[in-house]
């Protein structure tokens, strides 16, 4: 199946140096979308966890996936930061037609088998302390809204618009981390309460959930072969989401990239259509 035409949409990416909000990025590319790909990581500056992926080989990636690609440095947990790079998009650009957050830090220092402050993955909460719980809220919800309340403003104005929230669905049951799944149940919620807010004027918002993706740290903690799908995949998604004009009829939903596999027809990077992920299915 071809992609979809997304050629003459603006983009934008935020967490797309690595991992989903990579994936997003290609997705919008193959569509022929200009994408403007944002994240902390630089070739030229910081890199988080000294990682080797940066936010510019994102934006090549989209050049070669058939869109423009653009990159800007942001650290998503700031207002400020992320207030000017919406103003910066849309001096240079004019508007934004698709806007999603792909932040997410919550994993960071976790070696697979504890995070940095030695607690385990699942260990009970009254056994844990509640402080790295802050850092869940700043790299997931938090950074979710700063970019919904900054790009809300140009796209009510245009009355159009999609703004997607990537996220984990929590409604099959506890995902098996106290602070992993309340930071995830508050971006599904945020998903929902933007879209009650910005439905009336035309703008759609929801919530997208991928499956146990390969990025590059699961890769790297030796998972890859329990993953289920590429990070193309939910970019694959998104861009068939963006080019659907009953696209907001899905407002406020958490809506699973193997239930859109089906629904929009297109496949994984391998060709496969993986079904959508449950929680419990790995391995």
């Amino acid at each position: 199946m071809s992609p979809p035409d997304l050629s003459g949409k603006v983009c934008l990416v935020a967490g797309a140096s690595r991992g989903v909000g990579r994936g997003l990025a290609r997705g919008l590319g193959e569509a022929g979308a200009t994408v403007i790909v944002t994240a902390r990581s630089s070739e030229t500056g910081p890199r988080t966890e000294m990682r080797p992926e940066a936010v510019e080989d994102t934006a090549r990636e989209v050049d070669a996936a058939g869109g423009e690609g653009h990159h800007y440095l942001c650290d998503h947990r700031s207002e400020r930061a992320v207030d000017e790079l919406v103003r910066w998009t849309l001096r240079r650009f004019g508007r934004i037609d698709v806007a999603v957050s792909s932040v997410w830090g919550g994993n960071e220092g976790y070696d697979g088998d504890r995070y940095p402050d030695g607690a385990a993955w699942g260990t009970p909460f009254w056994r844990r302390s509640a402080e790295p719980y802050l850092g869940f809220l700043q790299s997931g919800p938090l950074a979710a809204l700063l970019l919904a309340r900054a790009v809300a403003p140009a796209m009510v104005s245009a009355r159009s618009g999609l703004l997607a929230l990537v996220s984990f669905d929590t409604a099959d049951g506890y995902l098996g981390d106290v602070f992993y799944d309340a930071a995830k149940a508050a971006t599904n919620r945020l998903a929902l309460a933007c879209a009650a807010e910005l439905a009336p004027h035309g703008v759609t918002a929801l919530g997208l959930s991928p499956g146990f993706v390969a990025t590059e740290r699961v890769r790297d903690l030796g998972q890859g072969d329990l993953a289920t799908e590429s990070p193309l995949y939910a970019g694959r998604a998104l861009a068939a989401l963006a080019a659907d004009p009953e696209v907001a009829a899905h407002a406020g939903a958490v809506l699973h990239a193997g239930d859109l596999a089906r629904r929009y027809g297109f496949t994984d990077a391998d060709g496969t259509q993986p079904e959508r992920f449950r929680v419990g299915e790995a391995g």
